[in-house]
């Protein structure tokens, strides 16, 4: 694959200036990233599906029927493998797209997706702000709680942990511990 970590970086800041939205790519990306390793997956691919996988989101807001499906024919479009627009797509499933996740890219993808909210949620609202401290159990009791992190849904987390097939306690802690390297670049800890 020639498409470099960068130059996919540009691409996603072409189409998106919050950087609210930027580190959620980042937190998803190295989030792949560590499954990807831990699974057999092409780490560098799986990371690149994550960085892009929302490049759609700030244009996609008025019509959100069109989120994935707009991100997916840009990176078409910019020469990307296929497998990486349909993760693209893949990760919307059931909400914005009609495409099931089937590879193992696409299904955490789909999982990780609103799991790093969630978790990013429950480090910010420690003393903290960090994920270094945080814990499965800490998640798993925001997680209950609806009104916390109330847009994550956490029925497709759920769904997506059941596909993969992982426990979802065991999902938890490999997003606590991928996001642990790249806590400072995705606005947690000290600095937060």
């Amino acid at each position: 694959m020639d498409m470099s970590r960068n130059q996919a970086l540009e691409l996603l800041r072409k189409y998106n200036k919050d950087e609210g939205h930027i580190k959620h790519a980042l937190a998803v990306e190295a989030t792949m990233g560590f499954f990807a390793s831990r699974m057999g997956g092409d780490a560098a691919k799986w990371k690149l599906a994550g960085l892009l996988h929302d490049i759609d989101w700030e244009m996609t807001q008025e019509n959100p029927e069109k989120h994935t499906h707009e991100g997916a024919k840009w990176l078409a479009d910019a020469g990307y493998p296929e497998d990486i627009s349909r993760a693209v797509l893949a990760h919307g499933w059931s909400i914005c797209s009609d495409v099931k996740p089937e590879s193992d890219m696409e299904k955490v993808l789909f999982t990780v997706d609103e799991l790093t909210g969630l978790v990013i949620t429950a480090a910010l609202v420690r003393p903290s702000r960090s994920v270094m401290d945080l814990e499965v159990k800490s998640v798993k009791k925001k997680w209950k709680d609806k009104a916390f992190a109330r847009g994550v849904d956490r029925d497709l987390i759920v769904k997506g942990a059941e596909m993969i097939p992982m426990p979802l306690d065991t999902v938890i802690e490999w997003v606590i511990l991928a996001l642990r390297e790249v806590e400072a670049e995705i606005g947690l800890g000290a600095g937060a």
